[in-house]
């Protein structure tokens, strides 16, 4: 397995690792200085990762057997996670 580390992929895993994706709905990601870099939008086993623009950078969904697949803007696999 590859794996292109960017910025969304950091982000994707922080959320999904820390299981914020089960307890809310949405995240805000924030800089030192309290500025938005970025929000985290869960519906169903997908979540959908925006820049501070708004613009969707990724998202990741959970199949059936538990793998997260992490997905770039464009739609092209970055990376999985198996449970």
């Amino acid at each position: 397995m590859t794996i292109t580390i960017t910025r969304f992929t950091v982000i994707a895993v922080l959320f999904l690792a820390t299981g914020t994706a089960h307890a809310q709905n949405m995240q805000t990601f924030r800089d030192s200085s309290g500025r938005t870099v970025g929000t985290a939008t869960k519906s169903g086993n997908t979540t959908i990762f925006r820049d501070e623009r708004g613009r969707t950078t990724g998202t990741a969904t959970i199949d059936s057997q538990g793998t997260t697949i992490f997905r770039d803007s464009q739609g092209r696999t970055t990376g999985t996670r198996s449970k």
